[in-house]
């Protein structure tokens, strides 16, 4: 069982491009492909790991590791997804500065916005479809869709700090659902 959840998570912690919303859908193909947590427990733990400071994804594979095998599960998944990103930064760092004006290097990290800004995008139309039994279009549906909107136009125009905005529509939640 640790050996799997190290594996998994090496194997995620490998293949991290674009941060740890970008990862979720990797994270739950592994997660449902052992069967190691239910739908909505999943879910749940990807509120509780966005909730909790730290990298989202290394919060998701101890929060993951601890669900399955406890205190050892923990430490064995986060090993497993902070190790790939150590070893390979401390090899890019080796030679970076030969490389980093290289056109296909920075081209193939252009390459990959789109890739990032999708898996991101799904993995926010999962989740937001997740607890939908009534269907699509419910109040929920429109009262998340307007808080979204709101805190978009209030950080992009208005400058308002993203900790105001998160405080914010938390209030909001607590006061409307």
């Amino acid at each position: 069982m640790l050996w799997d959840l190290f594996l998994s998570f090496f194997k995620i912690g490998f293949m991290s491009f674009g941060g740890g919303y970008a990862m979720v859908p990797v994270i739950e193909h592994e997660v449902e492909a052992h069967a190691w947590l239910a739908t909505d427990v999943f879910a749940d733990t990807v509120s509780l790991a966005g909730m909790a400071p730290g990298p989202l994804a290394t919060n998701m594979a101890t929060l993951v590791g601890f669900k399955i095998a406890g205190l050892a599960g923990a430490v064995i998944a986060t090993i497993g997804m902070v190790l790939p990103s150590l070893l390979v930064m401390i090899a890019i760092a080796a030679f970076f500065y030969k490389i980093h004006r290289n056109k296909w290097i920075r081209a193939s990290f252009y390459g990959l916005r789109p890739i990032v800004t999708g898996l991101i995008l799904f993995a926010a139309i999962r989740f937001g479809q997740l607890g939908m039994d009534e269907g699509i279009i419910t109040w929920h549906t429109l009262i998340s869709v307007l808080i979204t909107g709101g805190v978009l136009v209030a950080v992009l125009k208005y400058n308002v700090p993203p900790i105001a905005a998160i405080l914010l529509s938390g209030l909001l939640g607590i006061a409307l659902f």
